[in-house]
């Protein structure tokens, strides 16, 4: 009589969890590929910056992970493709970072549809948290963004927008 009874997730939900975790660790592997291409351009803040946001990326795959795990759900670890691995110039990269961040929103917003339609309050919750999570990722990379596109091929510029980026996490 201990036991306490564990909603049943909807197949659907939980489908669509484990093809977000995939799009998170993908996320992941996108960051890393661009932190060594900043590593490799002699931008050591950006690079920073970016495994930084690898890793967060990571804990938010581990989180939906652990989600499904406490509900009794299976966990499907799917592919992912090889990340790009050449950025013409940092305002490319974190351009291609914005854009990735607008399709994960995008990816969030419609699990939590479906978490709607499927009446599983559980996962509605946990999406909010991401829901708030994708507002601030994308707010700071467009900024990122916008400073970049104010430095355009001044160096001295990039290099002082490297160095407060390295700042990050400290």
């Amino acid at each position: 009589m201990g036991e306490t009874a564990q909603t049943p997730m909807k197949g659907a939900v939980s489908e669509a969890i484990n093809e977000q975790i995939k799009h998170e660790f993908e996320s992941a592997y996108i960051y890393l590929s661009m932190a060594a291409s900043f590593e490799e351009a002699s931008l050591p803040g950006m690079a920073r910056w970016m495994r930084h946001q690898s890793e967060e990326e990571l804990e938010h795959g581990k989180k939906f992970m652990n989600f499904l795990l406490d509900r009794g759900e299976h966990v499907r670890l799917l592919g992912i493709d090889q990340p790009p691995d050449s950025f013409r110039t940092p305002l490319d990269a974190f351009e291609q970072a914005l854009e990735h961040e607008k399709f994960i929103t995008g990816r969030i917003h419609e699990l939590y549809e479906l978490a709607v339609r499927e009446n599983d309050y559980p996962a509605q919750v946990l999406l909010q948290w991401f829901i708030e999570e994708q507002v601030e990722e994308e707010q700071m990379t467009s900024e990122i963004v916008d400073r970049l596109r104010l430095a355009g091929d001044d160096g001295s510029a990039i290099l002082l927008l490297d160095r407060e980026l390295g700042e990050r996490g400290e």
